[in-house]
């Protein structure tokens, strides 16, 4: 269908804008979760993040396969929402720091040619300082181009600024 792409800060309204897109996309509507409960604090934030989605959503809880949950079921659903990028980046550099790259590539192009509206959301990193450890220089670098080739291939881009979205493309 088309590729949607949604980034900003923390906190900018990026998952309740994505849950919108996807609303208005259909009623077969899915969640790709990437966070997983590591601690009290994540346990709690996807506690609200269940329950600003409600029962509309479908939820897969996925941290690494994400392209293959869109390739298994995108025929399924009007639409599929991917919570987040950067937690799955993260969660892929931590289980095979060697394959990234082409993870990324993989996750995007099931995204691109998915019968679904896939919504991506994306957290930017790359807007702050140059971080002092090799490990989240190397983050922030695959982060970028994790977002750039999503953003290249998108239909739409839109940039949360504030819980309002600027639509980038």
């Amino acid at each position: 269908m088309s590729l949607v792409l949604i980034g900003g800060g923390a906190r900018s309204g990026k998952s309740r804008h994505a849950l919108q897109v996807a609303k208005l996309s259909g009623s077969r509507l899915a969640f790709i979760a990437t966070a997983t409960e590591s601690d009290d604090e994540m346990r709690h934030r996807i506690s609200l993040h269940q329950e600003e989605r409600g029962s509309e959503f479908t939820t897969f809880e996925e941290a690494l396969a994400v392209a293959s949950v869109i390739d298994t079921y995108g025929l399924h659903f009007d639409a599929i929402v991917v919570d987040c990028l950067t937690l799955w980046l993260s969660n892929q550099m931590f289980a095979d720091r060697t394959g990234v790259p082409e993870q990324s590539r993989r996750l995007v192009n099931a995204a691109a040619s998915s019968p679904a509206r896939v919504i991506l959301v994306t957290n930017e990193v790359g807007c702050g300082i140059v971080p002092d450890h090799a490990l989240a220089r190397e983050f922030r670098d695959l982060a970028g181009k994790l977002n750039q080739h999503a953003a290249e291939v998108a239909a739409e881009v839109y940039w949360m600024v504030f819980g309002i979205p600027l639509k980038v493309k």
